[in-house]
C-alpha cells in the first residue's frame, strides 16, 4: 500500500511521488481518484460524483439494518434468476468523472445481453439497477447520484429515504428518469426487471416475511418466467 502525506513533494522510500490522501471535496478525474483510493487505508470509503469527491459518513443502525433488508430482497430474486448478479457496496466505473460506489446493485450479466464488463475485477460500465439507502446522504443520492446515473445510463435507480422515508425508484425512459408509480396496492414492479416487485412499507417496517410474500408473488409471474427464458436464449 502506498504511503499517505499531505504534502504534495512528499516522496516514497524508492524516490517516487507518494500519492496523496482524498479529502471530501476534492476535484479529480477517475483515474487519479482510483490511483488514490486504492493507496488510502482498509476500511476507507469514498465515491467519484461528476468529478467531486464524497467521503462517506459512518454507517447508523438505520442504515445498516434497511441495507441488510434490501440486500436479501435482491439476492433473492437473483437466486431464481439466472443471468442477473446481485453486487453489495461494489465500486462501479462509469466514465472520467464517475466511479460510486452504490449501497447495492443488481446486473444482467447473461452474455449479450447486459451493459457492464469486469476489469480489473472492478464492474466497468453502468449497472441495470443500482440502489442506495439515503440517510446523511439523502441530499446527493437524490441529485448529485441521480443526475451522473441518469447521464451515464443506469437503467433503474432505488433510493430508500430513511428520513421521512420514502421509497424512490426512477427508470430511464428515452434517456431520462421518471419515477416510478406504486400500482393500486401500493407496490413498487421494475420495468427491467420482470417479476422484481417491492412492497415500500413493509420495507420501511423491515418486515422480511412480508418482503418476500410479495416479491414471491412477482416471480411467479409469466413477466418473470419469459425473462429468465430470454436470458437463457430460449
Amino acid at each position: 500500500m502506498a504511503s499517505i502525506s499531505h504534502s504534495p513533494h512528499a516522496l516514497h522510500e524508492s524516490g517516487e511521488p507518494a500519492l496523496l490522501p482524498l479529502e471530501n471535496g476534492d476535484h479529480l478525474d477517475q483515474k487519479t481518484f482510483h490511483a488514490r483510493y486504492e493507496a488510502m487505508p482498509k476500511g476507507f470509503r469514498a465515491e467519484l460524483i461528476g468529478g467531486i469527491v464524497y467521503v462517506a459518513s459512518p454507517l447508523k443502525r438505520p442504515h445498516s439494518r434497511h441495507h441488510v433488508k434490501l440486500i436479501h430482497w435482491l439476492s433473492s430474486y437473483e437466486d431464481v434468476t439466472p443471468g442477473v448478479e446481485t453486487h453489495d457496496n461494489a465500486t462501479s466505473i462509469l466514465s472520467d468523472e464517475n466511479e460510486p460506489q452504490a449501497d447495492a446493485s443488481l446486473l444482467i450479466v447473461a452474455p449479450g445481453h447486459g451493459q457492464t464488463r469486469e476489469e480489473n475485477k472492478y464492474i466497468v460500465g453502468a449497472p441495470e439497477l443500482t440502489a442506495e439507502i439515503a440517510a446523511s446522504s439523502a441530499s446527493i443520492d437524490l441529485h448529485a447520484k441521480r443526475r451522473e446515473y441518469e447521464r451515464e445510463g443506469v437503467k433503474e435507480y432505488l433510493v430508500v429515504q430513511l428520513q421521512p422515508f420514502r421509497v424512490h425508484w426512477f427508470v430511464a425512459r428515452q434517456g431520462r428518469f421518471d419515477e416510478l408509480a406504486p400500482g393500486p396496492d401500493g407496490i413498487l414492479r421494475s420495468e427491467v426487471f420482470p417479476g422484481l416487485w417491492l412492497d415500500p412499507a413493509a420495507l420501511e417496517q423491515l418486515d422480511s416475511q412480508r418482503l418476500c410474500a410479495v416479491l414471491q408473488q412477482g416471480l411467479a409471474t409469466p413477466e418473470h418466467a419469459a425473462f429468465v427464458a430470454r436470458l437463457q436464449g430460449q
